[in-house]
């Protein structure tokens, strides 16, 4: 077999090309691509057939409701979308340099993660340096991941997942908090000491692809323990309050999440096993831009003041990285 070569540096491609692109995957439509880019879809439609003259390949495919990336199409998008994102920060690490108090900094952050230690580093953040723009996206470690390798979030703040070497991405870790069963005040379980005495009770139980899921599963079955049969899976921290405040739902949330809410309580059943190291998670090969820097700092710092919880809430981290 013949492997083929690109040179896509030989001037041929244009960034025009890699916006195109990713403008027809958004919209699913060489007309709206067009509308969006304010371009007319002739000029559109000879850029597309520019570009797949330069690859050799064809990237997308015509059907009755628009078109749909090929396999080709599917690689070449996500490198477009990188290059962007890369020439994106550029500019931002640029200004940020010219300007040390303006810039903009996109943080992902994972569902009961950051209740307390995002809010506190924005606003000290915001404070210091009010014409940085702070932009916060919430999803599952698997949603966030691949928006941190391909540049669209700077980092992500949450409890910290397992990652492989070959991931790209590399973890700080803040601090250490324990996850507690959590219901409204006056909850009928409170006289409970087992996990057996709350199956008869509904359930808020995060997603199957995250790491708190799997471990909370891990505990049921150690004691022998289905799932709770009534239960609601979310991700959405003020639904889950919501719910736990009007109804007899239980929740596992972090430490933090209840202690200073009067609607809601602790349950005396343990998880003792189920412990959130709270971290950062960031890529190998990219540098944070000066504003990204800038909500590290104010990370840490904040990480050190939670200390200030009552005895045997927080912990610190189990392992130290300096960046």
């Amino acid at each position: 077999m013949i492997t083929r070569s690109l040179d896509l540096l030989s001037g041929r491609l244009k960034l025009r090309h890699l916006v195109l692109v990713t403008s027809i995957a958004d919209h699913g439509s060489v007309l709206r691509a067009a509308e969006q880019l304010r371009l007319a879809q002739p000029a559109v439609t000879r850029g597309l057939r520019e570009l797949e003259e330069i690859l050799g390949v064809e990237l997308f495919v015509r059907g009755p409701r628009g078109v749909t990336p090929t396999l080709f199409g599917e690689a070449f998008i996500g490198h477009a979308r990188a290059v962007q994102a890369e020439l994106r920060r550029a500019g931002e690490h640029i200004a940020g340099l010219a300007d040390g108090d303006a810039g903009t900094v996109t943080v992902g952050t994972l569902l009961t993660a950051t209740n307390v230690l995002l809010p506190r580093s924005i606003a000290a953040l915001k404070a210091d340096r009010p014409g940085i723009t702070v932009i916060v996206k919430e999803g599952t470690f698997d949603s966030l991941a691949p928006q941190l390798s391909g540049g669209d979030l700077d980092l992500v703040v949450g409890r910290l997942n397992p990652i492989d070497d070959r991931s790209g991405l590399r973890q700080i870790p803040l601090y250490n908090e324990p996850v507690r069963l959590v219901a409204r005040a006056g909850h009928p379980a409170g006289q409970a000491r087992t996990l057996a005495d709350l199956l008869g009770f509904p359930w808020i139980l995060p997603l199957e692809q995250t790491s708190l899921r799997q471990e909370l599963e891990q505990v049921f079955q150690q004691d022998g323990l289905p799932l709770p049969g009534d239960r609601t899976e979310c991700t959405s921290m003020l639904t889950i309050r919501s719910l736990l405040v009007a109804t007899d739902m239980i929740a596992a949330l972090p430490a933090l999440f209840v202690r200073n809410d009067d609607q809601l309580a602790e349950l005396p059943v343990p998880l003792p096993s189920v412990r959130r190291s709270v971290g950062v998670t960031l890529p190998v090969s990219r540098a944070l831009t000066p504003a990204g820097q800038a909500m590290l700092s104010c990370l840490r710092q904040q990480a050190q003041h939670l200390d200030d919880a009552p005895a045997g809430e927080l912990g610190p981290p189990d392992a130290a990285e300096d960046s």
